[in-house]
C-alpha cells in the first residue's frame, strides 16, 4: 500500500514538472522474473522516479545511502523499500558496509523481483556515460551462482533530457534496450570472477551507450531538436515520427559529427555556429520551425486573435483563482531552491521536494483561513476549487505564453516583410548542408 501511494505522488510529480515523458521499448520489459534494470544518471532521484513512473512492475531502488537521511527524501525511499548503497566515500575502509545490500538483492532477484541500480555509481549533468563501476556485474553474476539458474535479465535503460531543471518545459525519454547478454560471464564466474564482472561491465556500457544521447553538454542535445525541425520540415524526415525514431536519428546524426569533427573540424564548427544563429533568431522573433510554413493573412491572425482572446477571457477568473491559491508555494518553492543552490542535476529533484514539502503546507494554512472566514461553506469551496483551480492556471499560462510568443513574431513580420523568407532561406541551406555534411 505504501509504496502504491508513493508511486501514485511520484507520477503526479512527473506529469505536472514535465511537459512530455515518452518511454521506448516498453515491450521488452518482462512482466514478470528476476529483472536488474541498470540506467544512466544525469538527474539525481528524479532519473529513479522516471523509471518508477514508467515501469508497469514493482522495482526496488537502490540509492545512496546519504539519501535516506534526507528529511524529505529519506522517507519516501524507506516507504518504498529502496536498498542503501554505501559509496566508497561513505563506506571508507569497510568494505562489509555493503554486504547486506549485496545479500538483500540477490536473495530479492532469486525470488523473482526487479531491482533497479545505476552503475555510474554518482550522477553528473553533462549527457555523457561516466565509466561504470563492476557493482551491477557483480549482483547479477552473485544472483544467478549457485546449483542452479535463476533467469535473471539484465536490462539496460536510457534517460535523455531536454531542459531538464524547468517547469512544465522539460522533456524526458525513457528507452528500454535489449537485454544484455550474460551467459559467458556466469559460465565464467566460477573460475574468474573479476574477469567476468569486468567483461559484463563493459557490456553493459556498450548497451547503455546505445541507449542514449552522448554530447559534449546538454546545449548540443537541443541542438540536435533543432536540426532534426530543420530537416523534417525539407523533407529529409517523415512528417509524422514517434519518440524512438526520432532518439535513433539524433544518435547517428551524434555518430556522425563525431566521425566528420576528426576530418573536417572547420566545417562542422562552422555549421555548428550557423545553426545555433538560426536558433536563436527563431526564439527572437518567437517563430517555430512550424510557423515558417504558415501565411500571415489577415484573416488567419485574426481568427488567431479571436480563437486565443476567448479562451483566455473564459478561464481567466478560474486561473486567477489558481494563481492566487498558488502563488506563495510557487514563489518559495524557487525562493527555496536558489538558496540550496542546487547544481543541474538537482535542480528539479529539489523543485519537486521542496515542492512537495510546501505546497500541501500552504493548502492547510488556506484551509485554515477559509473555516475561519466562512466556516464550512468557505472550506468546501477552497476544497473544490483547489486542484482544478490550479491546472487550470497550468494550462492558461501556457496557452499565454504561446499567444505573447505568436503575437511577437506577427510584430516582428509587419515590421519586416522579408523576416520569413530569409528565416526559410536560412533553413533549406542548413537542411541542403547537413545532407552534404
Amino acid at each position: 500500500m505504501g509504496y502504491r501511494a508513493v508511486l501514485g505522488v511520484i507520477r503526479l510529480l512527473l506529469w505536472l514538472f514535465y511537459r512530455r515523458i515518452d518511454i521506448v521499448g516498453a515491450e521488452r520489459i518482462p512482466p514478470s522474473g528476476p529483472l536488474l534494470v541498470a540506467a544512466n544518471h544525469h538527474n539525481s532521484v528524479v532519473d529513479a522516479m522516471l523509471v518508477l513512473g514508467k515501469f508497469p512492475r514493482r522495482v526496488t531502488v537502490l540509492a545512496n545511502a546519504p539519501l535516506f537521511r534526507h528529511p524529505l527524501i529519506g522517507p519516501f525511499l524507506r516507504t518504498i523499500g529502496a536498498v542503501p548503497v554505501h559509496r566508497r566515500a561513505e563506506a571508507g575502509d569497510d568494505p562489509r558496509k555493503n554486504d547486506a545490500m549485496f545479500a538483500t538483492v540477490i536473495t530479492a532477484l532469486r525470488a523473482g523481483g526487479a531491482i533497479l541500480i545505476f552503475p555510474e555509481g554518482r550522477t553528473q549533468p553533462r549527457p555523457t556515460l561516466l565509466p561504470l563501476r563492476t557493482g551491477a556485474a557483480r549482483i547479477l553474476l552473485g544472483a544467478e551462482t549457485g546449483e542452479q539458474r535463476h533467469g535473471t535479465v539484465l536490462l539496460p535503460v536510457g534517460l535523455v533530457f531536454e531542459r531538464p531543471g524547468i517547469f512544465r518545459d522539460a522533456s524526458a525519454i525513457v528507452t528500454v534496450g535489449k537485454p544484455v547478454a550474460i551467459d559467458d560471464c556466469v559460465a565464467e564466474y566460477a573460475s574468474a570472477p573479476e574477469a567476468a564482472a569486468r567483461r559484463l561491465t563493459d557490456r553493459l556500457a556498450e548497451a547503455l551507450r546505445a541507449e542514449i544521447i552522448e554530447a559534449e553538454d546538454q546545449h548540443t542535445v537541443e541542438l540536435l531538436g533543432v536540426l532534426e525541425g530543420v530537416v523534417r520540415r525539407a523533407g529529409g524526415l517523415p512528417a509524422q515520427a514517434d519518440a524512438g525514431e526520432s532518439l535513433a536519428w539524433r544518435r547517428r546524426v551524434m555518430q556522425a559529427a563525431r566521425e566528420l569533427v576528426m576530418q573536417s573540424p572547420d566545417r562542422v564548427g562552422d555549421f555548428r555556429r550557423r545553426l545555433e544563429r538560426y536558433r536563436e533568431r527563431l526564439e527572437e522573433t518567437g517563430l517555430s520551425d512550424e510557423d515558417l510554413g504558415r501565411p500571415y493573412t489577415a484573416g488567419v491572425v485574426l481568427r488567431w486573435v479571436v480563437t486565443n482572446a476567448a479562451s483566455l477571457a473564459m478561464s481567466l477568473p478560474l486561473a486567477i483563482v489558481g494563481m492566487v491559491l498558488h502563488a506563495v508555494p510557487y514563489l518559495l518553492t524557487g525562493v527555496v531552491v536558489r538558496r540550496l543552490r542546487a547544481t543541474a542535476e538537482e535542480e528539479a529533484t529539489d523543485k519537486m521536494a521542496v515542492g512537495l514539502l510546501l505546497y500541501p503546507a500552504s493548502w492547510v494554512v488556506e484551509s485554515w483561513l477559509a473555516w475561519r472566514s466562512a466556516a464550512g461553506p468557505g472550506l468546501a469551496m477552497l476544497l473544490v476549487l483547489l486542484v482544478p483551480s490550479g491546472l487550470v492556471a497550468l494550462a492558461w499560462r501556457a496557452r499565454l505564453a504561446r499567444a505573447a510568443r505568436q503575437a511577437r513574431a506577427f510584430i516582428r513580420f509587419v515590421a519586416d516583410r522579408r523576416l520569413l523568407d530569409d528565416l526559410v532561406a536560412e533553413r533549406e541551406a542548413l537542411a541542403h548542408d547537413v545532407a552534404r555534411l
